[in-house]
């Protein structure tokens, strides 16, 4: 048996010892920072709205921060994907949900206030494309840079304690619905800063988890430490740092540099460093150091309120009202605290803890818990983008020739999508050309797709699919949908024509505005 270490009060641990040791932890201490992280993780996306998407060729001047919830929390896609699948992970007793249950999890209560890559993955699940598939580049062409590896992966963390590939594989198993690549290496490098805050208070060593749970190719190894060398260099003068980061990780496209991985990592960790420690400097860093801010808020506020504890952040006179309210997902709770939900994030703890062979035992009137640590380290690797498209072809082909083949509208439009994504549409078209072009009408009327595909963003993978449609027959739309229109109208499939005018039927003939 390894030998224990017991934290009562704290004990920091340094990486090396945490990595071989099983430590001690009392129950109102995990207790305490699971929902310090969470408070964390909610006053820094909510009071951080205000600035998501502000600051972005200048860095911020917000000043004078005080955290605050006078009205209580709200659902945000920042934080209610995690509290759809943490009410089913408690309610069937399942850490990992199955993907065709995921699925239908999105399908009944993943509708609305959904953007970028998860409206992209959304939408393609209506014609039966599910996750993983729904996560890979060559298919949902925002899943290669999209923050939702960030941002949607924080609660899970919570449910592994000093356990950083523990709570890495929860993350990427849901965060992977919608993104891969880098995006996922920010997934296992939050979680793993994530675990390592309930047993460390050193944010560069906290940060060092992180680092240590990246595959060694990974682009955020570099930033990391470029930021940690560029605070060490300008300690009092964070807008050079912001300078710096910006100049060396900009993107070619807005939507790839400000909606992306890279930028905003580095802005939470550069918030941690210039915070110290502090929670309100932390969070008040995070929004001026900019981008999509608000997230990167949301994130440093879990690893500083794990860090912190409830009973500390309640402690400081902040107006703060323990209400989780449903403002955005279907066939949900439609209120709760922000206390019953950590108490389901406390339940999950206890199921992974006992599932990593951990122990819940009481000694002198104390219940506590055995934790068995963990070493942090990558749990996914970078793959090869051409040998990944390449596997996917050569997986994916009978059932795409089934799929146009069949007489069911949603397979058609399915193997149509699929076709077109990984360049078999000329082949297909060939083979069958008449199964081919009622495929490629049943897409067409698939109108949240066709709007994502040419409306979605400006970017390189976007526009080069949008190309491809039109050179399948699906043309531009006139409009781009109001976002409204797609919450408010639940209908799936429409005739075409039906809705914003669209170009149906084979075009020979492509011109540059039809891209």
């Amino acid at each position: 048996m390894r030998k224990a270490i017991i934290l009562l009060p704290l004990l920091i641990l340094s990486v090396k010892m945490a990595l071989t040791q099983e430590i001690v932890i009392p129950s109102e201490q995990v207790t305490d920072k699971i929902r310090g992280g969470l408070l964390g993780q909610n006053l820094g996306v909510l009071n951080g709205l205000p600035y998501e998407f502000t600051f972005i060729e200048q860095p911020g001047d917000v000043s004078g921060y005080v955290p605050s919830l006078p009205e209580g929390a709200r659902t945000d896609d920042d934080t209610d994907f995690e509290w759809v699948y943490i009410y089913q992970m408690q309610k069937t007793g399942q850490i990992r949900i199955p993907y065709p249950e995921v699925a239908q999890l999105w399908r009944e209560r993943i509708n609305r206030n959904i953007w970028s890559a998860n409206r992209y993955a959304r939408h393609l699940m209506d014609i039966g494309i599910e996750p993983p598939l729904t996560g890979y580049a060559s298919i949902n062409p925002w899943s290669s840079f999209n923050l939702s590896g960030q941002f949607l992966s924080e609660t899970f963390a919570l449910l592994a304690p000093g356990m950083p590939q523990t709570a890495s594989k929860i993350g990427l198993h849901y965060t992977q619905v919608a993104i891969g690549q880098e995006s996922a290496q920010a997934t296992q490098f939050f979680c793993s800063m994530i675990a390592a805050a309930f047993i460390e208070d050193d944010i560069r060593e906290i940060i060092q988890w992180g680092i240590a749970a990246l595959d060694e190719k990974s682009i955020i190894r570099d930033i990391a430490r470029d930021v940690g060398d560029w605070q060490r260099q300008h300690p009092d003068d964070w807008p050079k740092t912001w300078e710096l980061i910006h100049e060396k990780y900009k993107q070619d496209t807005w939507i790839e540099s400000y909606n992306g991985y890279g930028l905003n990592a580095a802005a939470v960790v550069a918030a941690l460093l210039y915070g110290n420690g502090d929670f309100a400097k932390t969070i008040e860093y995070a929004f001026n150091f900019g981008w999509d801010a608000d997230c990167n808020a949301a994130t440093a506020g879990t690893i500083l309120g794990a860090v912190k504890g409830y009973r500390w952040m309640m402690s400081q006179g902040w107006q703060i009202v323990d209400r989780y309210a449903n403002t955005t997902r279907e066939h949900m709770l439609m209120d709760e605290t922000m206390t019953s939900f950590a108490d389901r994030l406390m339940d999950l703890f206890e199921t992974v803890n006992e599932h990593n062979g951990g122990t819940r035992f009481r000694a002198g009137g104390i219940l506590s818990y055995r934790i068995p640590t963990e070493r942090p380290e990558p749990v996914a690797r970078l793959h090869d983008n051409e040998a990944q498209y390449q596997t996917l072809v050569d997986d994916l082909r009978e059932e795409v020739i089934e799929n146009i083949s069949s007489t069911d509208r949603r397979l058609q439009a399915r193997g149509a999508y699929l076709a077109i994504c990984l360049d078999m549409a000329a082949e297909v078209s060939r083979q069958d050309a008449k199964s081919w072009e009622k495929s490629v009408r049943a897409l067409s009327g698939y109108w949240k797709i066709v709007n994502n595909v040419f409306y979605g963003s400006d970017f390189p993978a976007l526009n080069n699919l949008a190309s491809e449609f039109v050179k399948a027959g699906i043309g531009k739309p006139t409009r781009k949908l109001e976002d409204h229109e797609i919450y408010e109208d639940m209908t799936i499939w429409k005739e075409p024509g039906t809705w914003p005018p669209a170009h149906v039927g084979r075009i020979t003939n492509v011109n540059e505005d039809d891209l």
